[in-house]
């Protein structure tokens, strides 16, 4: 079983910048993507970035696209959500994710079969 570990998450004003980090142990030879959804007060968790991880071919949100950068280093495990231009909009508990399967449902939850406890991540104005 694969264990995800989040870390990163913060208060930042409207238009700054955070980088999270997604660390995983455990039987990660047979996680083929990697995600991160996030869930604001109120609203559905969504899909915000995806990554191969066995290349790269990264996929994002339109609301996020241009703004945020999913990367990876395999030597650390580790999978990484850089954030720039930060709105309110984007304030939400940040979740890592993983999957065993090939299929291009980056942003469909039910998908995912390993999940980390979450960051949260506040944008202020």
């Amino acid at each position: 079983q694969v264990q995800l570990t989040e870390s990163g998450g913060g208060s930042v004003q409207v238009g700054g910048s955070l980088r999270l980090s997604c660390s995983a142990s455990g039987g990660t030879s047979s996680t083929t993507w990697m995600a991160w959804f996030r869930q604001a007060p109120g609203k559905g968790r969504e899909g915000v970035a995806a990554i191969y991880r066995g290349g790269n071919s990264p996929y994002y949100a339109e609301n996020v696209k241009d703004r945020f950068t999913i990367s990876q280093d395999y030597a650390k495990n580790t999978v990484y959500l850089q954030m720039n231009s930060l709105k309110p909009e984007d304030t939400a508990m940040y979740y890592c994710a993983g999957k065993r399967t090939y299929d291009s449902e980056w942003f469909v939850e039910e998908r995912y079969n390993s999940w980390g406890q979450g960051t949260q991540v506040t944008v202020s104005s």
